[in-house]
């Protein structure tokens, strides 16, 4: 990662769009927030009624139920802002000109992030983004910048989305059949697809660092470069769709499931944080703030569980010797452990390991950041760092399994003091619904034991 973090600077002005408009350059812009489960969710809107209407302040609408639904789209009771009894009604999706950009692999298409509004103006709280925002502002009120990295982890497979859906996501074929951690040669065979990847998130705004093979047959990484909290979140999702999205178009398929077979090593999404304060990295030296700030992370992790594993799947990949933590332990460059301290000086930060590639990234940003700001406002005592092999160890269990973590956000008040009581009651009925749809469903697992056995 750079000394210097990147700073929120909008790829493309509104004046620039107006003019690629003019020239028929651009015709669509694709205008989006994220919904629960990290999707991009929006309309596609003709470029010139958007220059027009958004230059006189007029915000696309969309309808609220996309805030309470699950994974396939079915409205969900339970949730206090939409439901059947108030008509579910529309919001406002205010577009954040900070985020406008073109997207080069998609015809004369531009797009722009939103944050979700009600007509009144007022922002719709347990709107990822604007969980992540209530944060931020926290810690600016400390005299804190926040600064995020992520790091997502993936799996190339042969077979296109449809050829997927055909063959019940089965039996697919990875990108390369070994283990190609780290391996030129292995990563040579996907480089068209994986170069094509970096170029156009590069063209669209996302710095890139670096593409790599990871640790299981077509398991892939690609990394972008820090930058504060918001703008790291937004590239994130524009990157996660995008990459799909580009799949697609070449008739292949990327997943970011958790754990996409029970065979395989699971995806992560590494998620690296300091506070910056007067273009500084306030962590360096292992300062005090640095020791409070992993001290309140290490304390809530648990409580906050839902926030950076947020399904039944999120849970599998927590097994000993798969790269994935099961422990809250710290330590040193210590890859056994469920945060590990990376960089010296400028560079210090920590490196929570827990999330995986599912994440929604407002949310983990969100948990992360108020989980540390507890513990500097508390003064939070860090425990000695953990040396060894942290999957042998005592040291505290991370939840493995989504009705655990329900129970820890259930019994502990840190959450509701740091994110409201409206935003943790919108989404422990989120995860509630998860778990009983789940429990529910009869899985391969229980055919194959007991169809003729049983």
């Amino acid at each position: 990662m750079l000394t210097e973090p990147r700073t929120r600077n909008a790829p493309l002005t509104q004046e620039a769009l107006a003019s690629l408009v003019e020239r028929g350059e651009v015709d669509t812009v694709v205008v989006a927030f994220t919904d629960m489960q990290g999707r991009l969710m929006g309309k596609r809107v003709d470029a010139e009624y958007f220059i027009d209407t958004s230059s006189h302040g007029e915000s696309t609408e969309g309808c609220n139920y996309l805030l309470t639904v699950d994974m396939e789209m079915d409205p969900v009771p339970g949730y206090e802002m939409a439901s059947w009894e108030r008509g579910y009604g529309d919001f406002d999706m205010q577009p954040d000109f900070a985020t406008l950009r073109r997207i080069p692999w998609l015809e004369a298409t531009a797009m722009v992030l939103c944050d979700v509004g009600w007509h009144d103006g007022k922002p719709v709280r347990p709107s990822p983004r604007q969980v992540l925002r209530g944060q931020v502002e926290r810690a600016r009120k400390l005299g804190f910048e926040p600064m995020f990295g992520s790091e997502l982890e993936f799996y190339l497979l042969k077979e296109s989305y449809a050829e997927a859906f055909e063959k019940h996501y089965r039996d697919l074929t990875p990108s390369v059949p070994y283990n190609l951690d780290y391996h030129i040669l292995a990563t040579t065979y996907s480089e068209p697809f994986i170069r094509s990847v970096r170029k156009g998130m590069k063209a669209a705004g996302i710095g890139i660092e670096s593409s790599k093979g990871e640790a299981w047959p077509g398991q892939q990484e690609i990394n972008f470069r820090f930058s504060d909290a918001l703008t790291m979140a937004d590239n994130h999702v524009v990157y996660k769709n995008g990459i799909k999205e580009m799949a697609h178009k070449q008739g292949c398929s990327v997943t970011f499931m958790a754990k996409p077979d029970h065979t395989w090593i699971g995806s992560s999404c590494h998620i690296h944080s300091s506070l910056w304060k007067d273009g500084r990295n306030t962590f360096d030296g292992e300062s005090d703030t640095f020791r409070h700030y992993l001290a309140g992370q290490i304390a809530c992790m648990s409580e906050l569980a839902i926030f950076v594993a947020p399904n039944i799947n999120s849970y599998k990949r927590y097994a000993a010797g798969t790269w994935a933590p099961t422990t809250l332990a710290w330590g040193h460059d210590n890859r056994t452990c469920g945060f590990r301290i990376v960089g010296h000086g400028q560079h210090l930060r920590t490196e929570t390991r827990i999330p995986g590639a599912d994440v929604n990234p407002y949310l983990a940003f969100a948990a992360l950041l108020a989980a540390g700001l507890h513990g500097i406002e508390n003064k939070l005592e860090l425990p000695p760092a953990f040396t060894g092999n942290a999957y042998e160890s005592n040291v505290q269990r991370f939840p493995h399994t989504l009705r655990e973590a329900i129970g820890a956000l259930e019994q502990g008040k840190m959450a509701r003091n740091a994110l409201g009581e409206d935003v943790v009651d919108h989404y422990l009925n989120y995860a509630r619904t998860e778990q009983a749809q789940f429990d529910r469903i009869v899985t391969e697992y229980e055919r194959a034991r007991l169809f003729e056995r049983g």
